[in-house]
């Protein structure tokens, strides 16, 4: 898996006020209090963290970003591939009742009901059936193999759901606008017990706030962890003296780009959406932030995920720059003296210092052409939004599902659907990469999205937190920060 090296560049951070010493590690998640308390399977990113915590699936994802078992102890795969067998922890919960296969077969299949209509169940539509084997088995099979299935299965939200029983891996109060979170002993999730537990293991206290105030707390001392740093507030990660930590950077795969939001005027033309991607000089776009090893991409997939054979190319390699902002120029020249008109575009961002600078950057690259940005806000009437969002696993399924015409906001196309249909239901693995690859050249053809490159995820964390890492999903469990084994 290709990664960009941002962790090449740790930025040192001196020394300021000493963080709290009350043995609660206290984490600041980017985001809102609303989002840190969501109900429901449409999770943000602090509500997937908090979900994660209280809720284990059949496995779980540690801090590396690895499959670890969670309520499934061991699992095989047959040699087909197209069957998971899980076998469960046993054990009983406080009100005397026993976890049973059928309880979690259940739990996972009022989950995927719950899932239709989102991109995760578009994900999830190589399962076939969810089977209780016996008592402490459950079987997953699939209309055709999917080696990515154990990574969807840990996402936060297949956590089970078994009524009243607590599941962990940690037991949840709210405090007021803080979680305060408590590992559960060993016992009570089928484990053995361990010796010196509650001397080991260290509470957490949970906040979701904004960019500025989870930089302000961690200079201050107030926070030991940030979570959730975006390109959009990466300026504010530098606010002097930050105590004794450092930024750490993610090395992530997924969408950062602009959706085309209406196809309407110059954009209705599939040549002149493509005028706009050819356009742009990515890595320039990136260049003021100062981030080592970025990798810019002109495909929707990212490159070289793990069955990436090489058969969908870079677009517009045997062109300059120069070359393509010619043949742009061109384009929106030809359409604005047969139409009588500029062509002017509204792009959606967050808010932010660095959405200030993307503006700026795109806004100037834009200008080159002749075309002219007008900035309004997400919530916004637009022709063009940010799209940035991290990968749940490293398949071109994942990315192409995410512009399907069920879910998507952005342009779409019924033809591009239903190659990836065809994918899901081929039992032929070669024959799959085919389709995909299909897919995704069909789609890049149709230019409803402008990739710019790999999204870029940071967090601050102080060199005492233990059990955090860098990883490619930028999903970083509050658990393992209890000092807790998995």
């Amino acid at each position: 898996m290709r990664a960009f090296l941002a962790s090449l560049l740790p930025i040192a951070l001196a020394a300021c006020n000493a963080s709290q010493d009350d043995g609660v590690t206290d984490v600041a998640i980017i985001g809102t209090e609303q989002g840190l308390y969501t109900d429901g399977l449409r999770l943000p990113f602090e509500g997937q963290h908090l979900r994660a915590a209280t809720r284990q699936g059949l496995v779980a994802l540690d801090e590396q970003g690895q499959v670890v078992p969670a309520i499934a102890e061991r699992w095989i795969v047959t040699d087909d591939g197209q069957s998971y067998i899980f076998r469960i922890r046993e054990f009983d919960f406080p009100d005397g009742t026993r976890l049973t296969a059928q309880r979690v077969r259940a739990s996972l299949d009022r989950t995927r009901a719950r899932l239709e209509g989102t991109t995760m169940g578009l994900d999830l539509a190589k399962i076939r059936d969810i089977r209780a084997m016996t008592g402490r088995v459950v079987e997953i099979r699939l209309h055709s193999p999917m080696p990515d299935l154990l990574q969807l299965l840990a996402q936060p939200e297949m956590g089970l759901v078994l009524g009243e029983a607590e599941v962990g891996p940690m037991r949840f109060t709210r405090d007021g606008a803080a979680a305060d979170l408590t590992p559960l002993r060993p016992e009570q999730r089928g484990l053995p017990q361990q010796p010196d537990w509650d001397e080991a293991v260290h509470p957490l206290r949970v906040y979701a706030v904004d960019a500025s105030e989870a930089t302000e707390g961690f200079s201050s001392g107030r926070y030991d962890l940030v979570l959730n740093g975006r390109l959009v507030d990466l300026p504010l990660a530098d606010v002097g003296a930050l105590a004794r930590g450092t930024i750490r950077f993610d090395s992530t795969q997924g969408l950062f780009g602009l959706d085309i939001r209406r196809a309407n005027g110059f954009l209705s033309a599939p040549t002149n959406r493509e005028a706009l991607s050819m356009a742009l000089d990515r890595p320039a776009l990136i260049e003021p932030f100062n981030i080592g090893g970025w990798i810019p991409t002109t495909r929707v997939v990212a490159p070289g995920l793990p069955n990436d054979d090489g058969s969908v190319p870079e677009r517009w390699i045997a062109l300059s720059i120069e070359e393509r902002r010619a043949e742009a120029t061109r384009r929106v020249a030809a359409w604005e003296a047969q139409n009588d008109a500029e062509v002017s575009l509204r792009l959606a961002l967050p808010d932010g210092p660095g959405s200030d600078i993307l503006f700026d950057q795109l806004a100037a690259q834009y200008g080159e052409i002749g075309v002219a940005l007008v900035r309004v806000g997400m919530g916004d009437r637009s022709e063009l939004a940010l799209r940035d969002r991290v990968a749940r696993y490293a398949g071109a399924r994942w990315f192409l599902n995410q512009f399907n015409c069920e879910v998507s906001r952005a342009l779409c196309s019924p033809d591009v659907d239903f190659l990836v249909e065809l994918a899901v239901e081929s039992r032929d693995p070669i024959e799959q990469l085919s389709y995909l690859a299909e897919a995704e050249t069909a789609f890049a053809a149709f230019n409803g999205y402008i990739p710019i490159g790999a999204p870029i995820r940071w967090s601050l964390a102080r060199a005492e937190v233990v059990g955090f890492s860098e990883n490619p999903w930028n999903f970083h469990p509050l658990f393992p920060l209890s000092r807790a084994p998995m």
